[in-house]
């Protein structure tokens, strides 16, 4: 072997050894779609990247379809860490909350055109009103739960897949209503958001918590948490959290989701097929 050549391989074998992409884990990271796959990946991306640098891990994010997709992935443990709706979590055996927003609660509203004659929800009596999935908790079960349970309505339900495939449908007119939540009916384009009006809220929740396997390295854990809550006293970083949004970043614990427990949502629960 040339002198050059045993130079070469000397260095190649440093490099790997140093390397962090060579050595670092690889996490798979699923997001509740409540937005199109395209917008999922670019609030989510940036976040990854900052996290790779501060752990030294590889995540990558895997994209759902839709909510019921996202609902049988989790439940097979397909992910390594997750960001889910609270009766999610409470239905995950294979996760633990590490961190939530401190900083806002979840609730859900229900839209109407702005135009609309109804102006109570008892008035949708028999009307068809859409959601996102079945199990979207504010923009789904608890909108459901509460018609029913609250102002004794009953209704014909379309669900539609993405938040904003439900307003988009209130908006030309092919429901009478929509569920959704704050969050989503602040992204949507100006020219969506000026033709609804909000007709109703239900009432609050802790909001959607990031899990871990319990499988997981508890070491691996900890540094993802704490990385995370790193970022949030980054004011470039805690811009970046703020679109997916976190407000306030913070730890997660089980105890945060009891209230979630005691609306006894699993009547109106949907079970994946």
């Amino acid at each position: 072997m040339y002198p050059g050549k045993k130079s070469l391989l000397a260095v190649s074998l440093v490099s790997l050894l140093v390397s962090p992409a060579s050595w670092a884990d690889t996490f798979k990271v699923g997001v509740v779609p409540q937005f199109d796959i395209k917008t999922l990946h670019t609030i989510w991306e940036p976040i990854l990247t900052v996290l790779e640098e501060k752990t030294g891990h590889q995540f990558v994010l895997e994209g759902s379809p839709d909510i019921p997709t996202f609902e049988k992935e989790f439940a097979e443990g397909k992910f390594d860490f997750a960001y889910m709706n609270p009766y999610h979590y409470t239905t995950a055996q294979h996760y633990k909350p590490i961190i939530r927003d401190h900083g806002r609660q979840l609730y859900g509203i229900l839209a109407v055109k702005a135009d609309s004659e109804i102006t109570t929800p008892q008035q949708l009596e028999g009307k068809t009103l859409v959601f996102p999935a079945p199990n979207a908790l504010g923009a789904s079960l608890m909108i459901r739960a509460e018609l029913r349970e609250k102002y004794g309505v009953s209704f014909n339900a379309k669900y539609v897949k993405t938040h904003s495939s439900v307003f988009l449908n209130v908006v030309l007119g092919m429901a009478q209503a929509g569920g959704g939540v704050q969050k989503t009916f602040n992204r949507q384009p100006d020219q969506v958001k000026d033709k609804l009006r909000i007709l109703a809220k239900t009432d609050k929740v802790q909001p959607h918590p990031l899990t871990a396997k319990v499988s997981l390295d508890e070491a691996v854990v900890k540094q993802v948490q704490g990385a995370l809550i790193e970022m949030g006293n980054n004011a470039e970083q805690k811009a970046l959290l703020a679109k997916v949004p976190f407000k306030k970043i913070g730890p997660a614990t089980d105890g945060d989701y009891d209230g979630i427990r005691k609306l006894n949502l699993a009547r109106y629960y949907v079970a994946p097929e």
